[in-house]
């Protein structure tokens, strides 16, 4: 998996799509994240096991998407707990753009890193921070 997107047209997606892989439609292929997703959807999985292409991001917009998928379902972290648990613990904005460039929200997680102020922050995928509210509720890490 190199990329997801949540809603949108083709083309919009065609143009953001900055991986050496180009997309296709193959079902099979596709079985496994649909599969999973399904499973995620209705109840049944908090954790993804699918294999993920990063090679469109840099080095530590990789590490801090890979920090992120040890986020469990149901918690969040703030940008500043990532970037401490990078090793980096001043550079908060900078965790705050790799979750901007997420390629593969949902799978991973960005929408459970907030603002250290206990506000969403921001999210670029979707509806923006109606569909990050709305997946941080289904997950119950928020009250409705």
């Amino acid at each position: 998996v190199c990329r997801v997107s949540l809603g949108g047209d083709t083309e919009t997606f065609l143009s953001q799509f900055n991986s050496p892989a180009r997309p296709r439609r193959d079902p099979t292929a596709l079985a496994p994240v649909t599969a999973q997703l399904r499973e995620y959807f209705s109840g049944g999985r908090v954790r993804f096991d699918l294999p993920l292409d990063l090679s469109s991001v840099t080095p530590f917009q990789r590490q801090a998407l890979e920090i992120i998928q040890e986020i469990p379902a149901g918690t969040v972290w703030t940008y500043r707990q990532v970037a401490q648990a990078m090793g980096a613990p001043k550079a908060s904005r900078a965790v705050g753009q790799a979750m901007a460039r997420n390629p593969i929200p949902i799978i991973v997680p960005c929408h459970r890193v907030i603002a250290s102020d206990g506000s969403l922050g921001g999210y670029g995928a979707g509806e923006g921070l109606a569909t990050k509210r709305q997946l941080l509720e289904f997950e119950g890490a928020l009250k409705p």
